[in-house]
């Protein structure tokens, strides 16, 4: 899957099959999260003109019609296929299974003393955010659900998360 996915993005669009980014993990420790690419190369260059007016998040910057996209990236994200790279990042120790969604340095600046508390663990492929609505969650919905996962963690939690995860990504709704 892993191969045919690599060659589907190297194909399809101009530039690398990858995408790596600084993310905030536990504690606060910075590391270099690994993604299929699902976006035009310029993407992060053209992120504050496609911000400007955005109001749906105060955090995040979701769009379902970023025409960033890649056609090839719309499925891949739909179905949460961009980020199995991460699995690299699990078994380097940087993100779990499970945990908050992984943030951007700037997002973190804009945090408010309660949103550093998700900071607390490792953040996860999946989450409660992911099984709750993806992207279609506002920022405080999203950070309602991570700060009740920190205080509430469990295996058995974890558990119900990755089984309602599979159904959730099968379904592709809210993801983009």
């Amino acid at each position: 899957l892993l191969l045919v996915i690599s060659v589907l993005v190297r194909t399809t669009s101009v530039g690398p099959v990858f995408f790596l980014q600084e993310r905030v993990g536990a504690q606060g420790a910075r590391f270099r999260m690994v993604k299929f690419r699902t976006m035009a190369v310029d993407a992060e260059a053209r992120l504050e003109a496609m911000q400007s007016g955005y109001e749906k998040n105060s955090v995040l910057f979701k769009d379902p019609r970023d025409p960033r996209i890649t056609r090839v990236g719309r499925v891949l994200r739909k179905y949460s296929l961009d980020e199995l790279p991460q699995l690299i990042n699990v078994l380097l120790g940087e993100m779990s299974l499970v945990g908050p969604r992984p943030p951007l340095a700037c997002e973190v600046e804009k945090y408010d003393p309660d949103a550093v508390q998700r900071l607390r663990v490792r953040p996860g492929m999946t989450g409660l955010w992911q099984i709750s609505g993806r992207s279609d969650l506002t920022w405080e919905q999203s950070l309602r659900l991570d700060l009740w996962y920190v205080d509430n963690w469990s295996p058995v939690l974890d558990l119900q998360i990755l089984v309602r995860t599979a159904k959730a990504v099968v379904g592709g709704g809210g993801a983009y």
